[in-house]
């Protein structure tokens, strides 16, 4: 399962409202590969599913992950920081044996 702290369910909300979706698009994560570390997270909104696809709910935000980008991601929690160490989305990936700097790449 992946899971949304209360920080990033604000965010996707203001995000899915700001840009006019509707509750049918749902939060696409995926990993690709690249990075300073070898593999890259990517977030975006999707209103299909596909048939491979994995889907999770967690605080009323609709999770979507590709069964690929799945074995990556597992048990990860979606969080949102606004801090002055950084603002954006991040990972709290309990697979990743190293993670970048900046957080955005990881390697298992």
């Amino acid at each position: 399962m992946i899971t949304v702290s209360d920080k990033a369910k604000e965010k996707v909300a203001v995000l899915r409202a700001d840009a006019g979706l509707t509750d049918a698009f749902r939060l696409r994560a995926s990993v690709a590969g690249g990075g300073c570390s070898g593999l890259s997270y990517k977030l975006d909104f999707d209103d299909e599913v596909k048939p491979m696809d994995q889907e999770f709910e967690d605080k009323g935000v609709r999770v979507v992950v590709d069964m690929k980008s799945f074995l990556y991601l597992a048990g990860t929690e979606l969080d949102f920081s606004d801090g002055l160490n950084g603002k954006g989305f991040f990972f709290n990936n309990p697979n990743a044996s190293r993670t970048c700097g900046c957080g955005e790449s990881f390697s298992v």
